[in-house]
């Protein structure tokens, strides 16, 4: 596959930051199976500097955020229920994501299609437990399942 054909068909797993793409093409990853594809996509996020994975981690909507989303976020926030919260809910997550913003500086991420509404309310409320470090370190956990999971929809689609 070439650069232009990979980067049209991977540039968006991770929200809004084709750098990854990019830069696992550049390292010699152009081909390979979804589990191939997500290790040298991690690598490139793992080795990333902080402001870069920072930004991948800011590059993600806000949990039950009544805002426009990419397809493949609007899809796994709609499979998790997120779409269609109750008022009462609604209230709650956005309770919620103000509060993880204040204390941690970034939005939650967590792998929505591994959950739904409530599963993801209690994981909310655990991790505000969590040290700063933890947190970002789950964040970058969960963008990889996330990312797994959408190079697995692609693989599909092949």
């Amino acid at each position: 596959m070439d650069r232009t054909a990979f980067l049209a068909r991977y540039g968006e797993v991770f929200e809004h930051s084709p750098w990854v793409a990019t830069r696992a093409f550049d390292a010699g990853i152009c081909a390979g199976g979804a589990a191939e594809i997500h290790a040298a996509f991690m690598d490139v996020l793992m080795r990333a500097s902080a402001d870069e994975q920072l930004g991948v981690i800011n590059a993600h909507p806000e949990l039950g955020a009544r805002v426009a989303l990419t397809d493949a976020s609007a899809n796994e926030q709609m499979g998790a229920g997120l779409r269609a919260l109750s008022a009462p809910a609604f209230a709650r997550f956005e309770a919620l994501n103000m509060a993880y913003r204040a204390r941690f500086g970034f939005p939650f991420i967590i792998c929505v299609r591994e959950h739904d509404a409530e599963s993801i309310l209690a994981a909310f409320t655990a991790r505000l437990a969590n040290d700063a470090a933890q947190e970002r370190a789950t964040a970058l956990a969960e963008i990889g399942k996330i990312a797994r999971l959408r190079l697995g929809d692609l693989e599909t689609t092949r």
